[in-house]
């Protein structure tokens, strides 16, 4: 009988030498689990339940609908992601961040864009091999593609709008301030939906008028967003397709968040189109998760690359020195970009 072979005992690092930490690997390998519990908090309303104040395990449990077993490790794993604070006496409250931007009943809630990411995003990247071996996008949506098939559903409609909302509010305050308005008068948001964008502009400078272009299914959602923040009589929706239609005149023209989605030879055609729209001394603004120009340190901006891959025919992101040598291409000059938010920046180009 052979002796019984042991485990040899992993051999010992050069002296003076540092071995890596693993934990950085394990940490993303499961981050998906942490991603899911903010998504699903966010789903069932949690935060916006802890604005009304502090609240013990079980009426808060019971407030969102959730049974008991889990509930526990469920709040006090938000805890431990500091999304929740839990005092002394067990109560559970909002974190301040939490509690600016997931209450849905605040100007500021950015869930929105999260809920978009629960129901259309997080299930289809288990395809993202799938997607890397087959270069196709990995959804249901058929030959009239992923937006045909978002705007003839109304209960998808209505989930990315509120998504696109929660994805500007960010950016769009700083669009409005730092952006130099006071020479323009007119503004269009090309692909607008809920039109997040120009009603942050129009409240912050009262000469300023416009509205927002998109598809048509998408005018209620517009027009009743507009009219809640009083608005309707200086903002106004164009309905149209930009792959058909001419783009509506204006000073200003913004793609936010709308290049990415469609492959090189639309992002092009749609840059000539704001191009030829604008006047003499207009503007185009351009508003993207950009990635970095040496493509080494913005992660958000290649995971937003991949989504593309999983969820549309051609779409890709971009680096900012990209999208600036496609808009002289277009005939644009002046082309300056500038950082908004920690994975957002604008780029702006001149007629």
């Amino acid at each position: 009988m052979p002796p019984i072979q042991t485990a040899m005992p992993p051999s010992s690092p050069p002296a003076g030498s540092t071995v890596p930490s693993p934990d950085r690997i394990v940490e993303l390998g499961y981050a998906f689990r942490a991603a899911k519990a903010v998504l699903s908090a966010v789903e069932l309303g949690v935060f916006t339940a802890l604005a009304k104040g502090p609240c013990d395990l079980g009426p808060l449990r019971r407030e969102i609908g959730i049974a008991e077993r889990g509930a526990r490790d469920f709040f006090d794993a938000l805890v431990a992601l500091g999304l929740l604070d839990r005092d002394t006496e067990g109560r559970y409250r909002n974190a301040p961040e939490s509690g600016h931007y997931l209450d849905a009943a605040k100007s500021t809630y950015i869930g929105g864009d999260l809920d978009h990411l629960n129901v259309r995003g997080y299930a289809r990247w288990h395809s993202l091999t799938a997607a890397l071996k087959s270069g196709a996008p990995q959804t249901d949506d058929g030959a009239d593609g992923y937006f045909q098939t978002l705007y003839s559903d109304k209960g998808s409609l209505e989930s990315f709008t509120k998504g696109m909302t929660g994805g500007t509010k960010l950016a769009a305050p700083i669009i409005a301030s730092e952006f130099p308005w006071r020479k323009y008068g007119t503004v269009i948001d090309v692909g607008t939906a809920q039109g997040c964008l120009p009603v942050q502009i129009a409240n912050d400078h009262p000469h300023i008028t416009g509205g927002g272009f998109d598809l048509p299914a998408m005018q209620p959602c517009f027009e009743r967003y507009v009219y809640q923040h009083g608005l309707s009589h200086r903002l106004r929706f164009y309905p149209g397709d930009f792959f058909h239609d001419a783009l509506p005149r204006a000073d200003v023209l913004v793609f936010g968040r709308v290049l990415h989605n469609w492959n090189l030879a639309t992002k092009r055609m749609l840059l000539k189109k704001a191009y030829d729209a604008l006047p003499a001394g207009g503007a185009l603004i351009v508003y993207e998760r950009l990635i970095d120009d040496k493509r080494r340190a913005s992660a958000s901006g290649l995971l937003a690359s991949l989504n593309m891959l999983i969820m549309t025919a051609g779409g890709f992101d971009f680096t900012g020195a990209e999208c600036s040598d496609w808009m002289r291409e277009a005939g644009f000059c002046g082309v300056q970009s500038k950082p908004l938010t920690s994975e957002i920046s604008m780029i702006v180009g001149l007629k």
